[in-house]
């Protein structure tokens, strides 16, 4: 799901919208203009583990795949929902961490996690209708409320609290029209992972302001720090919830595109007749993923290993320790936080320390030119002067960029 939208208007690209790839294309684009042969891309933009050799998918996911093709079972049409050993699989999985049973019926298999989020955002569209979606964020939520022409609302969250949402600012925004308050979590760009207490108390303002949560979980189960992974589901006799997620950060396969849509809610609000109705049409509508590959869903989820998940989160913690460590020994970019969690973090720049430097944007396409170096701007994901670096990487391409980094800002370092 790395996508979104954002502004851009750099040196002789026009202004427009674009997708969060669209600045990374041209990003790359401004390399190969003036490409420097000796200095090979480094790119800390993408949130794709794949490109990096120290992530591995699962042996036994890739082996269930060859297993279901092989049956010559799964070449045709799946159910509109997803098959449904699929999504058995998904609910048991799911259900492991709440304290309440998921059934078949509460999940719906999604072609990656953008697209359970394209669903949530249309299940909830209706004139005047209104989501609250978090600043730092994923853009590709706002590109969603657009096509729907639901109005988006934006709520802070607080980088000296280590991310937590200002629920006062939620409270504030929120009114009779507000259908949704998103989370993410571990959190997409900033590396946050919630704590319990914090959950309850998102899943208690939401109840006050009768609205209820969606929760995007695409990195669930990803935390290396203090905080272990707590699924929103959880909450789901205080507020009904719904579930996003997918195989593709957990299991190292975003390519697959295998995602889903769960309704946590052991009340049942989602059980009304003509609220099921609704989604069940609405997934008419759809394609899903492959037919295979839901086939493989039961073996990958039952057998893949806890030493594979184990060495994951020990690679992200290496790297992220790495990441935040080169940091420091640069002036003018800050990380208020350490990551908790996530492929991602948020640090924030400061451009009076700079020279010939107006903002992220500049500062990330200049760096692109001059050191091969991708990272995306902040301001793609809501904060103008801030960077997103991704640390799913290898730990010497991670070294190396972070001195390019170094060297860069050095060389534009303003006079005193």
């Amino acid at each position: 799901m790395e996508s979104g939208v954002v502004a851009v208007n750099h040196e002789s690209k026009a202004t427009s919208t674009i997708t969060i790839k669209g600045i990374l294309s041209l990003l790359m684009e401004s390399i190969d203009d003036k490409h420097d042969d000796s200095k090979r891309v480094i790119s800390l933009g993408m949130g794709d583990p794949t490109l990096a050799t120290c992530f591995h998918t699962p042996k036994v996911a890739e082996e269930a795949v060859v297993e279901v093709l092989q049956t010559h079972k799964f070449h045709g049409y799946a159910p509109t929902p997803g098959l449904l050993q699929a999504r058995k699989a998904i609910a048991e999985y799911l259900s492991r961490d709440l304290p309440y049973q998921l059934s078949t019926d509460d999940v719906f298999i999604t072609c990656g996690c953008t697209q359970a989020i394209d669903v949530s955002v249309a299940m909830l569209a209706r004139p005047g209708a209104n989501i609250l979606l978090p600043r730092p964020g994923f853009p590709i939520y706002e590109l969603c409320a657009a096509f729907r022409q639901v109005e988006v609302r934006h709520y802070d969250l607080l980088p000296e609290k280590g991310w937590e949402v200002d629920l006062d600012a939620v409270e504030a925004l929120a009114d009779q029209n507000t259908v949704a308050l998103v989370i993410i979590n571990p959190g997409n760009p900033c590396g946050n992972v919630y704590s319990y207490n914090h959950l309850e108390k998102i899943a208690t303002t939401a109840k006050t302001l009768g609205t209820i949560v969606i929760a995007d979980e695409v990195y669930g189960h990803l935390a290396f720090g203090a905080n272990p992974f707590v699924p929103m589901g959880v909450f789901g006799s205080i507020v009904p919830v719904l579930t996003l997620g997918s195989l593709s950060k957990r299991w190292i396969v975003p390519g697959w595109r295998l995602g889903w849509f769960v309704t946590n809610d052991p009340c049942g609000t989602f059980r009304k007749p003509k609220v099921v109705e609704r989604i069940k049409k609405y997934f008419d509508l759809l394609g899903g993923p492959a037919t295979f590959i839901q086939a493989a869903v039961p073996r990958i989820i039952s057998q893949t290993e806890e030493v594979f998940f184990e060495k994951t989160i020990d690679n992200l913690k290496h790297t992220s320790d790495l990441c935040c460590k080169e940091i420091e020994d640069i002036p003018c970019i800050f990380c208020p936080c350490k990551p908790e969690g996530s492929m991602a973090m948020m640090v924030k720049l400061n451009i009076s320390l700079l020279e010939d430097i107006s903002d992220d944007i500049d500062f990330c396409f200049k760096l692109a030119k001059e050191e091969s170096v991708i990272i995306l701007p902040g301001t793609a994901v809501g904060l103008k002067d801030w960077l997103r670096i991704t640390f799913a990487a290898d730990p010497s391409a991670l070294r190396e960029g972070m001195k390019r980094i170094k060297s860069f800002c050095q060389r534009h370092a303003r006079k005193l």
